[in-house]
């Protein structure tokens, strides 16, 4: 593992939490601010509650950890309440309704639910019907919000999703996708074929993604992302979906293999493999590997050099372990996420716009 002393603390106390026992308080100083940063603070604090080790931690510590633990419950309690009223708003349209991401993992509860802290509720539904779902949700209350005709323009015809609703009352938040990439990203999948690959999900009327297509959304977020501010969780995401799959079916990695080829995603997935190995020790059967990086087809240098960027991106933000050579990765990662998702002949006038919008904004602050 080639990171940061204080990243390397991190993942190692969320992959052995019974570390935490003996942490001496400076440790748990740098810890605490770094998994705050990382949004997994929750997922310590749900360690410490399955090992009743809460005792054990200094007395200073506790109050961090009970705090994290009420707040993850409550998120994922309200997480499910947003689903019911979702159930309600869209329970007359007779379309495919797929739960993703967070959502998915918390209403199947599996085990990258445990401890994870949530932003939005993220919605799939096709895009021959996105109008009546959008319409639909409009009568109970939620909406786009006041946003400009670019980014109007922007979201209905080129994203994967229409602009965040909000909800007028309870202000929470909901993106609704009628893919899991924008029409205009490089090597957009068929979207079809993870509707028709969805299953049940616990709450009637709601499906989630198959097993491998939920590993294959979780690895073409991180890797299509131009912002990696929870790219940590995102890569833990990862890895207690796979090895939760792997202790139902060990035969996932090659039905991930296949899936993988079958929807032309060999190689996020070769990326995401790759990551976990170095930065979390996964074990990967080596012909597994070898048949994924064979249908990937990425060159020597984009194999070799991208998983070196990403592990120098992925170091946190915050003053501890912030640094120029990972300020620096972020900002290739940025370039790269939106090259990926945006033809050349939209990015430079899209992020030129933006560069714009962002520098008239902090003239109006100073003003």
């Amino acid at each position: 593992m080639v990171c940061s002393l204080n990243t390397s603390l991190l993942l190692d106390v969320i992959q052995f939490p019974g570390n935490l026992r003996n942490l001496p308080l400076d440790s748990w100083d740098k810890l605490l601010r770094l998994a705050r940063a990382s949004n997994l603070i929750g997922r310590i604090a749900e360690s410490v509650h399955d090992q009743n080790m809460l005792a054990f931690l200094p007395s200073k510590v506790r109050p961090h950890i009970i705090a994290a633990r009420i707040l993850s419950l409550h998120q994922r309690q309200a997480i499910q309440w947003e689903i019911r009223h979702l159930d309600d708003a869209l329970r007359k349209l007779d379309i495919p309704k797929v739960l993703l991401k967070g959502a998915a993992y918390t209403i199947n509860d599996l085990d990258a639910a445990r401890g994870r802290l949530y932003g939005d509720v993220d919605l799939l539904v096709p895009r021959s019907h996105l109008a009546k779902a959008e319409a639909a949700l409009m009568l109970k209350g939620w909406s786009v919000g006041n946003i400009d005709a670019y980014d109007q323009r922007y979201y209905r015809q080129w994203m994967h999703e229409i602009p965040p609703m909000i909800h007028c009352q309870r202000g929470s938040a909901l993106d609704l996708h009628h893919n899991i990439l924008p029409l205009t990203a490089l090597n957009s999948p068929n979207i079809d074929l993870f509707f028709q690959n969805a299953i049940p999900s616990r709450v009637s009327g709601f499906a989630v993604l198959a097993h491998e297509d939920m590993v294959l959304h979780s690895a073409i977020h991180f890797f299509y992302e131009s912002e990696l501010r929870n790219g940590l969780r995102d890569l833990i995401d990862l890895n207690f979906l796979i090895n939760q799959f792997l202790k139902e079916d060990q035969n996932f990695w090659t039905l991930l293999a296949e899936r993988a080829y079958i929807t032309g995603l060999s190689w996020p997935l070769l990326l995401a493999m790759s990551m976990l190995i170095d930065m979390l020790e996964m074990k990967v059967p080596e012909n597994v590997y070898d048949n994924v990086k064979k249908a990937a087809k990425l060159d020597v240098l984009s194999r070799v050099l991208l998983p070196k960027i990403y592990l120098q991106a992925l170091q946190s933000s915050h003053p501890l372990d912030n640094n120029f050579i990972s300020a620096m990765s972020r900002f290739a990662i940025y370039i790269r996420g939106h090259y990926l998702r945006m033809p050349v002949k939209l990015l430079f006038p899209h992020l030129a716009r933006k560069a714009v919008g962002r520098l008239i904004k902090a003239n109006n602050r100073k003003k």
